[in-house]
């Protein structure tokens, strides 16, 4: 069962070589196509390589536009990994990981007005909550906010559906950071809709 959807339902990764090579090669035909001051000037060594010249920083802006798309791409897929693995772990009341996941010094604020401090208040909340209400839990992804490259802010969709069949919607935001090396839930905040 997937529990965390995707609002898009795939990841687009780029073909960073072919991408690199498409783009050099316009900006090439772009720079050639700019012509000399004066036909005596063409024959100048320094304008003669003066389109290679412009051609090596253009090369090199377009680069790191496709490696930044690409390590962003590479950050979202993690994010709904981590999310999935939160979901997961809560339905299957699954302590270690949740321990797993989140910062020691999460806070997380309940639909019910209640405030969690710290990993431990934190976990024994949610596994109390998960025995109270027991179900599937659906989060589905709505929007991710990068706020630099290791930390973000992720909007979600959570349904909790009972095992009597009614449903809780509410929404959830999470606050990510990276961790050494890994996305983690430094923060957690949901929200019932008033009816």
């Amino acid at each position: 069962m997937n529990r965390c959807k995707k609002r898009n339902s795939k990841l687009y990764y780029m073909d960073m070589s072919k991408a690199f090579y498409y783009l050099a090669w316009k900006s090439y035909n772009y720079l050639m196509s700019i012509p000399c001051f004066t036909k005596s000037m063409c024959y100048q060594p320094i304008f003669k390589n003066m389109k290679i010249i412009l051609l090596i920083p253009a090369v090199m802006l377009f680069s790191n536009v496709i490696f930044a798309q690409d390590q962003n791409q590479e950050a979202k897929k993690n994010i709904y990994d981590l999310i999935d693995n939160y979901s997961k772990a809560r339905e299957n009341k699954d302590a270690n990981l949740l321990k797993s996941i989140l910062m020691d010094d999460i806070d997380q604020l309940v639909s019910s007005g209640e405030w969690r401090f710290g990993i431990d208040v934190a976990l024994e909340g949610m596994m109390k909550s998960s025995k109270n209400r027991p179900g599937s839990r659906t989060i589905e992804i709505d929007k991710i906010k990068f706020l630099n490259a290791t930390s973000a802010i992720a909007d979600a969709r959570y349904q909790i559906q009972n095992e009597d069949s009614t449903s809780r919607k509410m929404w959830s935001c999470f606050i990510l950071v990276v961790d050494k090396g890994e996305w983690k839930i430094s923060a957690i905040r949901n929200m019932l809709p008033a009816k």
